[in-house]
């Protein structure tokens, strides 16, 4: 929806409660997301996150539209001011109540899962399409998963909350077969991650570049761990969507590898030992 239906909506009076999946809801209430498949890309990435309602607005065919902040979403206090980019619109068919159990904290996390992205270029897309599975699963509550696509600023932001481990989804080109799965961790207290002068890219999404922004916001960066995928094709013309086939069969071993990161990580359990100076490979790395 864009920016002139939204204010369209907004120009009429503002509805109080919808009837959802689940329930009602009400301005300040969270939901979860549940887009339907063939729907908007920018809507469906948001499969399983959890939301505040913002409005609940009724357009002049008298449907409803429940409008949304994502929770993780670090420009969130910009889709308050009324920005495009931080606010989405759902039917209530696309909305569920959450459990009266269910309970939200904004402290850091003591793990971020990042999926880095484009959608539009081919197997850059997995590491959003691997967050978007962990979405919808159960992982313990002191783990944020996000999908920042290319949004290496709000990346940046995120990692100064200070999340004890960061762990970075992508498809990375290392000149193995396509499909396959490593885990690397960066010694992110080296001289590489230095921010020098012209090498921060406020824009970039790429890992080292978005973390050297981090430490040049100040951020104490510690521990980070890639996992990534080797792509078949990046293209190959800009704005081709989907994965490739071998890609596309790493999605769900590279689900369980997260997983299997974070019941480690959370146990105590040694993820590795080093193999280089500044790169160690993880025994999981498949070959």
């Amino acid at each position: 929806m864009n920016e002139w239906e939204w204010q369209l909506l907004e120009a009429k009076t503002p509805v109080q409660a919808v009837r959802v999946q689940g329930g009602e809801v009400s301005v300040g209430n969270r939901v979860r997301l549940l887009p339907k498949e063939g729907g908007d890309v920018l809507d469906i990435a948001l499969a399983g996150k959890i939301a505040r309602v913002e409005s609940i607005e009724q357009d002049y065919e008298g449907g409803f539209h429940v409008c949304v902040v994502v929770d993780d979403d670090p420009g969130s206090d910009l889709g308050l001011a009324r920005q495009p980019g931080h606010r989405f619109f759902f039917a209530p068919d696309e909305v569920a109540t959450l459990p009266e159990d269910h309970t939200v904290t904004s402290s850091a996390p003591r793990i971020l899962i990042a999926g880095i992205g484009n959608i539009f270029l081919g197997d850059d897309a997995f590491g959003s399409e691997v967050v978007r599975r962990l979405a919808s699963r159960t992982l313990p509550s002191d783990v944020r998963v996000v999908d920042f696509g290319i949004r290496g600023f709000d990346l940046a932001y995120a990692l100064l909350d200070g999340p004890e481990t960061t762990i970075l989804v992508d498809a990375c080109p290392r000149g193995d077969p396509p499909g396959t799965l490593y885990a690397l961790e960066p010694d992110v207290r080296s001289a590489e991650f230095d921010p020098g002068p012209g090498s921060v890219e406020t824009h970039a999404m790429n890992p080292v570049s978005v973390l050297r922004l981090a430490r040049s916001m100040g951020g104490v960066l510690r521990r980070v761990v890639l996992v990534g995928c080797e792509p078949a094709s990046f293209g190959p013309d800009e704005g081709r969507m989907g994965l490739s086939a071998d890609v596309e069969a790493a999605l769900k071993p590279a689900v369980e590898l997260v997983e299997s990161m974070v019941k480690k990580i959370l146990g105590g359990e040694p993820l590795g030992s080093a193999t280089t100076s500044s790169i160690r490979r993880l025994p999981w790395q498949q070959q």
